[in-house]
């Protein structure tokens, strides 16, 4: 049987990749033939995770970086392809959703690094990144969004803004790069990770959605695995919904 998802050959870098969603795909990635590349804020993290990740017998390397800061993106893209002399799959995966009160307690700060973890750093890196893909072999940017970019609420409204401004610019790029660079989105709902480990038992018995229940990592990594993959090659500027059917 053809093997839809094969990724042999392929170099992934992966933002907040060294726990929850984003080592669910950098490892289920690895699986699938391709070298990984595990960016997070914390080197001895990424460090875990690639360690888990070579286990596979690929290739995987660590790199501590905040996706925040613009200046500092120049720096992680100049060690990727110094390192492995390519990058075919781009995973915009890291990124924070703080809550408040109420929006007028939200102050500057809070504003500011919301909206740079989950708009700005993607948005830098995917101009980087994607440039060159489509000066070279081509390649694709998965992007991590959220259902709460089109369910926006009080408590995250700008987490909510940052989301749907990625959902925005993933179209942009799609239209800017292509056709050989492939630009998609995944809107994630709830999903059951070591970094939802203070509600994710209590979201999973209560949760109204159609499923039942909310979603477990393998759920969102085939959806992933499909969009790296060479086979969803008409797909791009897609945002795909992955929530279960919340009301």
């Amino acid at each position: 049987m053809t093997d839809y998802f094969d990724l042999s050959g392929k170099m992934a870098l992966v933002t907040g990749g060294s726990r929850g969603l984003g080592f669910e795909i950098a490892k289920a990635f690895a699986e699938q033939g391709a070298d990984i590349l595990v960016v997070s804020r914390k080197i001895d993290a990424c460090e875990k995770a690639a360690e888990e990740i070579a286990k596979l017998g690929r290739r995987a390397a660590a790199y501590a970086c905040h996706v925040a800061e613009w200046d500092a993106l120049d720096d992680l893209v100049a060690f990727a392809y110094g390192k492995f002399g390519r990058v075919d799959i781009l995973v915009n995966n890291a990124g924070i959703a703080p809550v408040a009160p109420s929006s007028l307690e939200i102050n500057e700060a809070l504003f500011d690094k919301t909206m740079n973890v989950n708009l700005k750093g993607p948005f830098r890196l995917s101009a980087l990144i994607g440039s060159r893909m489509a000066a070279g072999d081509g390649g694709n940017i998965i992007n991590i969004s959220s259902m709460g970019a089109v369910r926006p609420k009080p408590q995250f409204s700008v987490y909510a803004a940052a989301k749907a401004g990625l959902n925005t610019i993933t179209t942009a790029f799609a239209l800017e790069y292509g056709p050989k660079v492939r630009v998609n989105g995944i809107m994630a709902g709830p999903f059951w990770t070591d970094i939802s480990k203070s509600w994710r038992e209590e979201k999973d018995r209560t949760t109204t959605s159609a499923a039942g229940r909310i979603g477990r990592p393998h759920e969102i990594v085939t959806s992933a695995l499909y969009l790296a993959s060479d086979n969803s090659s008409y797909t791009t500027g897609t945002i795909i919904r992955l929530d279960g059917c919340e009301e």
